[in-house]
């Protein structure tokens, strides 16, 4: 099988070489770890230590991890941790994230790059995120004798319905993990449907819960009001995580809002780094200054540089989980266009009101219980955010009570890091050791 699979990825990779290449020239992406993602050269380690594999595709995923990396260097800190990234700004947030870890480029599907990278890194286990299924990569791994975990596994009515198209095909890829820990039930019946083991599935909530700030006073949160120099007292909408055209709907609100609300503050984060620029520039041609995080850091600007019409521009890695905490009424992005929502409980974990647009498929799960909970406002169409808004700015009581439910809804979730941990530890017979410095 490994060797039609090999086939059949090069044949799609030289189909789609032209539009990779135009990629490359037009943003800069695919430039990086072509010989760990086609050959599967990483660095060799040579440590005796056991050696826990993660791997996170982008940069969510990456930062999803940061509970259970946390909680496996404070339990086994005799262990070494590498985490292996496809994207390249994942890697970017990654180097950041995790200074101490070892990072490298993922392998493409290719059987020879995924052995490679077995022989070289030599892992204890190895731990996928939400629903990796690449075969040569579980495959590979299952043959030397590696165990293979699911963690945070996800499994969306969409993915159900395409996957169970390819049953037959699916069942041998998860009869091979050794542990599948899903976030509900929901999804562990799904799994389960698609030929899972149910002696190796078990459920323990959503670990991104266990990540998220809900201290509007932390110092990263703070650091940013100061680099942005917005006042305490001044009322804030963000809208993060947005793509096109989500920008120019939030501007257009802005301006109408800012009629009635000379002091409202904006913030907009773009979901892609690569529309940093294009954001920018639409920004200018709106007529509004524009105060870059980025420059801030380099010096180039200041918040002198802001007046009332000035928007800031969250155009780094990194730091939308902090920069969240700024705003009393968040509009999270990719609920306008065709992604089918971003994060919304980053923003529900401090409290603040949340707006979102109807297309919120990839967490339809979280949205239905936060409506349930008055906890959020979905409305149908981009030209109604300014109203929306204007409600919650004329009514804080009113936005107090949606984004206080919205923060008991995230605390509610937190502790799903700790279930898993103990599944792996148990069904791996991983003894539990904890760091001494960390128990002291």
């Amino acid at each position: 099988m490994r060797y039609l699979l090999n086939i059949l990825y090069l044949s799609l990779l030289t189909l789609a070489f032209p539009y990779l290449l135009y990629r490359r020239l037009k943003t800069g992406r695919y430039r990086e770890g072509f010989r760990e993602k086609f050959l599967g050269q990483i660095p060799r380690r040579d440590s005796q230590a056991q050696c826990v594999w993660f791997h996170a595709v982008s940069v969510g995923e990456v930062l999803q991890i940061e509970p259970v990396v946390n909680v496996w260097k404070e339990r086994h800190p005799d262990w070494e941790v590498a985490i292996s990234i496809t994207t390249q700004t994942g890697m970017q947030v990654a180097q950041k994230t995790y200074p101490d870890c070892r990072l490298f480029y993922c392998p493409l599907d290719f059987s020879w790059a995924v052995r490679n990278v077995i022989q070289r890194l030599n892992p204890s286990c190895l731990g996928l995120v939400e629903l990796e299924l690449w075969p040569n990569l579980i495959m590979e791994t299952h043959r030397a004798g590696i165990p293979v975990t699911l963690i945070n596994g996800r499994l969306s009515a969409n993915s159900f319905k395409g996957y169970r198209r390819f049953r037959s095909l699916i069942r041998p890829l998860l009869q091979r993990f050794s542990l599948i820990v899903a976030q509900n039930s929901e999804y562990a019946d799904r799994f389960l449907a698609l030929g899972a083991s149910a002696s190796r599935l078990e459920t323990a909530g959503s670990i991104k819960f266990d990540r998220l700030m809900t201290d509007r006073n932390h110092s990263r949160v703070q650091e940013l009001r100061k680099a942005f120099a917005i006042s305490p007292s001044a009322p804030v909408v963000m809208a993060g995580s947005t793509g096109e055209p989500e920008e120019s709907l939030i501007l257009s609100a802005w301006r109408k809002l800012r009629i009635e609300f000379p002091d409202l503050q904006l913030i907009i984060a773009p979901r892609h780094q690569e529309r940093f620029e294009e954001v920018f520039q639409l920004i200018q041609e709106s007529g509004y200054r524009v105060l870059r995080r980025s420059l801030v850091n380099s010096g180039v600007q200041s918040g002198r540089d802001t007046d009332s019409s000035t928007v800031r521009l969250l155009d780094t890695l990194g730091e939308l989980s902090a920069c969240w905490g700024l705003a009393e009424i968040a509009f999270v992005g990719g609920s306008f266009n065709q992604r089918g929502g971003q994060n919304m409980m980053e923003p529900a974990g401090y409290g603040a009101a949340v707006v979102l647009g109807p297309n919120t498929w990839n967490f339809m799960e979280v949205v239905e219980e936060l409506e349930r909970r008055k906890a959020c406002m979905v409305i149908p169409t981009g030209e109604e955010l300014a109203d929306c808004i204007s409600v919650l700015l004329h009514q804080p009581e009113n936005a107090g009570l949606i984004g206080n439910a919205a923060r008991k809804y995230v605390l509610s979730q937190q502790g799903a890091t700790q279930k898993t941990m103990e599944w792996i530890e148990q069904t791996l017979e991983i003894p539990f050791k904890r760091n001494q410095k960390t128990a002291a």
